[in-house]
């Protein structure tokens, strides 16, 4: 079994307020915990938060986990300087991310850490922090049952999408990424092959997407034909956008099931464990 918990689901920005409050307004981070206890947090926008708080609870004696970031546009990193348990030296953390020319990772989390942005610098983050920059297809272990797969997606800057495998669960993560020129990116539906549920980028409507292509995001509808090409067995719909209201994401789940019935709206505070008993939706 896999647990998937959703701690952000937006994209671009925070969005609270009314309008937002049944799907969540902060921005990506997701967490798994696998049949092996391995613990891997993939994004750091602003729902990271809430999950270290958890974690604290959850492990008060010591985290150990693998972070993974698919990329270092703000809405993915943003929230890790208010992730608690990076300040306590007690705790150790591998962090991953994609190998950039002339960027390194620790240098752009840590960039973001000192003044006047905060009252505090990189020097205050106590836990082991271990960072190492993979490259496109590199293949990953951890533990004893879990692997991690990435390969690279179509977003301005670069982007790592993530698939995961932990026994007889398979678990793709597509956030931040593109298809053009009505042909599915083919890195994505080698992710996605198969999994017992994707998350995927449905940040537009098909109008809105070719209203901005230099922004590369999917649409929705995007989405659901990747997850019929793929043969998931579950889809989310992630990364939705900033003005996007709770009642606009039921109209586009909506659409989205028209294409690919087994498809559900990513949901702040959202947990769920793979594999989905009797293919059930979360409500």
């Amino acid at each position: 079994m896999v647990r998937v918990r959703f701690w952000g689901v937006r994209g671009t920005i925070p969005t609270p307020g009314a309008e937002t409050v049944k799907i969540g307004g902060n921005t990506a981070c997701i967490d798994l915990l696998t049949s092996d206890q391995q613990l891997i947090i993939i994004d750091a926008g602003s729902g990271i938060r809430n999950l270290g708080k958890a974690l604290l609870t959850e492990f008060p004696n010591r985290i150990l986990g693998t972070m993974l970031f698919s990329h270092t546009h703000w809405d993915h990193i943003q929230g890790f300087p208010f992730f608690t348990p990076a300040f306590l030296r007690h705790n150790r953390f591998v962090v991953i991310g994609q190998k950039k020319i002339g960027q390194r990772l620790e240098n752009i989390l840590a960039d973001q850490v000192v003044q006047p942005y905060l009252p505090f610098g990189y020097t205050a983050l106590e836990a082991d922090l271990i960072v190492k920059e993979i490259h496109d297809s590199e293949y990953m272990i951890l533990g004893d049952d879990t692997s991690v797969q990435a390969r690279e997606l179509d977003h301005p800057g670069g982007c790592l999408g993530f698939r995961i495998e932990n026994r007889h669960v398979a678990f793709a993560y597509c956030s931040d990424t593109t298809h053009r020129d009505g042909t599915l990116n083919q890195n994505v539906l080698k992710l996605a092959q198969n999994v017992d549920l994707l998350v995927h980028d449905a940040q537009y409507s098909a109008e809105q997407k070719a209203l901005y292509p230099h922004y590369g995001h999917s649409s929705w509808i995007d989405a659901a034909q990747v997850a019929v090409e793929a043969k998931v067995k579950t889809l989310a719909l992630f990364h939705h956008d900033p003005d996007a209201t709770d009642d606009d994401l039921q109209a586009a789940l909506a659409e989205a099931r028209a294409i690919f019935p087994h498809t559900f709206l990513a949901r702040e505070g959202l947990s769920i464990d793979l594999p989905l008993l009797n293919g059930a939706l979360p409500c």
